[in-house]
């Protein structure tokens, strides 16, 4: 999870900043885009947790009348989980997921078989490092921990590995 001092960064995902936009074409070369990805090492993304895409909304989507998910309903689930991980960690110096010891991950990021396979297949397809792999397990746990889910399921693993964007090699 990130919080406060955690890692973050805020990119463009090529060039000219239109890679990706419904509305605007992108005018850069493959090469010019895996070279502009490339200005940021791939140590430095591995030890960022989360990698988001922000897409530019459309007017319409500016203009909705549907309310969003209250703030208040957010803070109380991540307040409910923060709560959850303070009290798995109480026995420790670990105060949260995103700083589990390699021996806290494997006892609480256990993968069943078909989810174990299911990362597996995802780190080669994807060709991302170990640290990767420790960083989706955590953020699963946290997404687990979000949804009051005791164990990782599909959806909690599928969420943190599309977290992982930045580290993905441009291919068009």
């Amino acid at each position: 999870m990130i919080g406060p001092h955690r890692d973050k960064k805020a990119t463009n995902e090529c060039p000219c900043g239109y890679l990706g936009d419904p509305k605007r074409e992108c005018r850069c070369a493959p090469s010019q885009i895996q070279r502009y990805r490339n200005r940021v090492s791939g140590p430095l993304l591995d030890r960022i947790d989360i990698h988001v895409e922000a897409p530019a909304l459309s007017l319409t989507e500016l203009r909705t009348e549907k309310t969003a998910e209250p703030s208040t309903d957010i803070r109380t689930r991540v307040e409910t989980a923060r709560t959850v991980q303070r009290e798995r960690f109480r026995d420790s110096r670990t105060g949260a997921n995103a700083r589990m010891t390699q021996a806290q991950i494997k006892r609480h990021c256990h993968l069943d078989s078909s989810l174990g396979d299911l990362l597996q297949q995802a780190m080669e397809q994807l060709s991302l490092s170990a640290r990767a792999y420790d960083r989706i397990l955590k953020v699963a746990r946290t997404i687990a921990d979000l949804a009051a889910a005791e164990k990782i399921a599909a959806p909690h693993l599928l969420e943190a590995i599309q977290y992982r964007s930045l580290d993905r090699n441009v291919f068009y």
